[in-house]
């Protein structure tokens, strides 16, 4: 889960509050006393955990909140919008120049994922804006920076412009340019040298680059994990440079989440991006807000909903809702449905956007392991076409050759079936209820399954 040990102490501190008919002033000081320090645990600022306490206190203790029904909920509810306004209220977004083509340059030190980061950043502005991406290797000094990069284009089918690591950098950038317009490319991202350390070599270059390209955006790109060093990188960088905003990557990894809290309140620049994993599509926009329910485990709905729309084919979906309503559904429906809640990505990070299920992952009777997918998914496949369509069919000795063909055991079969016929039941009375609402409920389309 996303900051993970600060969601499950904040999560824990609010739940004391919500359990409390009447608050006190000692309630809250007590609270806010185990927030400044689940944020300090969790590497954040001291300063900017000083001032988040400090304001989140002064509205708590007011007299709307004491005297109101529910002062828990009130003092979760500032909680939350104070969270965002530290992250930065409002999602920011790529500025788009109106003359072809938009130059994006990356910066940041070694090691923190820029190159990779260029290829999900084109990727992920290609599939969003439909722009025709070109990814420039800038990076002469690092071993294999440039193959590295060649590697990420070739892998999403973006061109690659490099010179090779003989040119100066500011002339490849420059090149770049004219190598776009040519070749109708409308967007172009510079991917840049790092160093170990910021030093004065490093930002000669850069500043050089920035004068001869003039980009639209200058985003700095910072490992997550860099705790609270994070900060004063991000204030070099943006002093020397003027940053456009950030992109944070390794959010999937062992991080404690103070550089997405400290950076934007120290940099007064916003987060516009989230690494969230190896792959090249593991980039998510930043909401400060949906990341703030997130952390109080309020869920995320309509990154959910937004990831839903980008996997699923709704045909496909309209086809199994029709399926569910005359009980046809069938294994080979099942599977299908697997299929499509695997692009949605780990099952943790999905269980993380549903509300009140974030802190279900701790309770030991309930399996949010991906393996247990690619389980279900061997047994499916080693059914004949009648068993997935008939399960009833299902004997002993059938049941005997479908778990030794998938390496598993009757009885994690059996406990299939189970599931199987009570998903089934549980999706009719759904898609019922749904019918029976008539045009609110076709508004109210349960992601995976239509």
């Amino acid at each position: 889960m996303i900051f993970e040990g600060l969601a499950e102490k904040l999560q824990n501190t609010m739940s004391k509050l919500k359990g409390k008919g009447k608050l006190t002033e000692k309630d809250v000081k007590d609270a806010m006393r185990e927030v400044k320090l689940a944020l300090l645990e969790a590497d954040v600022n001291f300063k900017v955990v000083k001032d988040f306490v400090n304001k989140v206190k002064e509205r708590s203790i007011g007299q709307e909140v004491m005297e109101s029904l529910t002062p828990g909920q009130h003092v979760i509810k500032i909680v939350r919008e104070e969270l965002t306004a530290l992250m930065g209220d409002v999602q920011s977004k790529i500025s788009f120049s109106k003359k072809s083509p938009t130059v994006i340059m990356l910066v940041g030190l070694q090691g923190a994922g820029k190159t990779t980061t260029a290829g999900k950043l084109a990727n992920y502005i290609r599939k969003q804006h439909s722009k025709k991406p070109l990814l420039v290797a800038c990076d002469i000094y690092r071993p294999a920076a440039i193959k590295q990069l060649q590697v990420v284009g070739k892998s999403l089918n973006i061109p690659v412009f490099t010179k090779g690591d003989k040119e100066n950098p500011v002339d490849i950038a420059r090149e770049s340019l004219d190598f776009a317009k040519e070749n109708n490319n409308d967007l172009v991202i510079i991917d840049t040298a790092g160093r170990l350390h910021i030093d004065e070599n490093l930002m000669d270059e850069l500043k050089n680059i920035k004068s001869n390209v003039r980009p639209n955006e200058i985003l700095l790109v910072i490992d997550s994990m860099t705790g609270q060093d994070a900060v004063n990188v991000s204030s070099s960088f943006n002093e020397a440079l003027g940053i456009d905003g950030v992109i944070l990557t390794k959010l999937d990894g062992d991080t404690r989440g103070g550089a997405a809290l400290s950076v934007r309140a120290v940099t007064n620049k916003p987060i516009k991006f989230l690494g969230m994993g190896e792959k090249l599509d593991d980039l998510e926009a930043f909401h400060p807000d949906r990341m703030a329910s997130r952390i109080l485990g309020m869920g995320d709905v309509l990154s959910l909903i937004e990831k839903a729309q980008d996997a699923i084919d709704e045909k496909q979906a309209k086809e199994m809702e029709e399926r569910i309503r005359k009980q046809e559904f069938s294994f080979e429906d099942f599977l299908s449905q697997l299929e499509q809640i695997k692009k949605l990505g780990p099952l943790n990070k999905i269980m993380e956007m549903i509300p009140g299920l974030s802190g279900m992952k701790q309770m030991k009777d309930i399996n949010f392991d991906d393996k247990e997918i690619v389980r279900i998914q061997a047994i499916i496949q080693s059914m004949t076409k009648e068993e997935r369509r008939k399960p009833s069919i299902l004997n002993a000795s059938r049941k005997r050759r479908i778990a030794k063909g998938s390496g598993t055991t009757v009885a994690q079969l059996n406990r299939l079936l189970k599931q199987f016929e009570q998903t089934k039941k549980m999706m009719k009375q759904f898609t019922d209820m749904q019918k029976g609402m008539g045009k609110k409920g076709s508004k109210m389309k349960f992601p995976f399954f239509g």
